[in-house]
């Protein structure tokens, strides 16, 4: 796998986890009961590391990701078990004055929306000043030359005009950099990405993951980005974690995953990605959809969805098993051999193989 962010040529990761979450989980009360949002998700990122979360709307993604920073209002949230240890602190024993000297100082979030995040009766410029003058002991005009500074290292043009200007003055692609500054400008260890790249344009998408890139290497950030687009994991991710119904069914090095994925929704989220000169007719949906997170199925949660399913998916609940070394996949059915079989039959019948 080749691309913007390989972890071809980067420096050797730390060998202690800067960021460990242990059975996390996280429900939302409701009228019609708690939804398990997350359901026991656990994983390790090390320092200069990239970890990519993945998987359809409504898996627990980005709810994985405000619980590292502890952004949910509880109520409705609840956290019936789980560890957030960062850098060996855990952030969900920490309490609301703490938790602000750590969000925008060592770890920092970009959101999906740029547009709905900033606000717009303030500058960029002042806005990004914010978090200097929160975080740093500087006066109002370093404030502001650093601002200047962050914008031109994301790629603003003309950063001494463009600090001045307000968030509906600037394009999208141009309000994504001035979100990235805002979060890089005070030198977190930990950069959280929210569906980074969402609302951009393929080529506007493109400099923005070589931006994210080269920023990680330049602070050398750890970097936990969530989506549902494997294109950007493909460019940038050096380990996967893929998520269903609130748990994670496989986890592994990037590389590995996408060469022989272990567990069938992972392969089915593979199909379905469109390719340049395929035919109209050769996208393949996933069957179904995700469970009510209320009462979620019996056994697999995948298991109502997945043309392998045996009997034992029905009533039992596969736990995350290696596969192969740093390998792990949440599936009772053996996948590995099948895999290529399917792939074959897929192609005879004209659609679209896997990665």
């Amino acid at each position: 796998m080749s691309g913007v962010g390989t972890a071809e040529g980067r420096p050797a990761w730390g060998d202690q986890p800067l960021l460990r979450v242990r059975d996390l989980r996280v429900h939302f009360r409701t009228s019609a009961g708690d939804v398990r949002a997350v359901d026991g998700v656990s994983f390790d990122l090390r320092k200069g590391e990239t970890l990519a979360i993945v998987g359809e709307s409504g898996c627990g993604k980005t709810a994985t990701a405000y619980a590292i920073l502890q952004l949910h209002n509880s109520p409705p949230a609840l956290y019936p078990s789980g560890e957030v240890l960062f850098d060996g602190r855990d952030l969900m024993q920490s309490d609301e004055a703490e938790l602000r000297e750590i969000r925008g100082r060592d770890i920092c979030m970009i959101f999906q929306d740029p547009m709905t995040s900033l606000n717009p009766v303030f500058t960029i410029g002042d806005q990004i000043a914010e978090a200097i003058l929160t975080h740093k002991t500087v006066g109002v005009k370093e404030a502001r030359d650093q601002a200047v500074e962050a914008l031109r290292d994301v790629g603003i043009p003309s950063p001494e005009t463009n600090v001045d200007k307000y968030p509906h003055e600037y394009s999208g692609g141009m309000l994504q950099r001035a979100m990235i500054a805002m979060a890089l400008v005070t030198g977190p260890r930990l950069l959280v990405a929210d569906e980074p790249t969402t609302a951009l344009d393929v080529t506007v998408q493109t400099q923005i993951l070589e931006l994210i890139v080269a920023l990680q290497r330049k602070y050398d950030m750890a970097v936990l980005i969530i989506t549902h687009d494997l294109g950007v994991v493909a460019r940038i991710a050096d380990r996967l974690l893929v998520m269903y119904a609130g748990r994670a069914v496989e986890v592994g090095g990037a590389e590995e995953v996408f060469a022989d994925p272990r567990m069938p929704y992972t392969w089915y989220l593979m199909r379905a990605i469109p390719r340049f000169g395929d035919s109209e007719n050769s996208l393949i949906p996933i069957p179904g959809q995700i469970p009510n997170l209320v009462q979620p199925p019996a056994g697999c949660p995948f298991h109502p969805r997945c043309e392998f399913a045996k009997p034992a998916c029905t009533h039992t609940v596969p736990a995350l098993e290696e596969k192969s070394a740093q390998h792990l996949a949440a599936c009772l059915v053996d996948f590995g051999g099948m895999r290529t079989r399917l792939d074959a039959a897929t192609e005879n019948a004209g659609g679209q193989a896997s990665p």
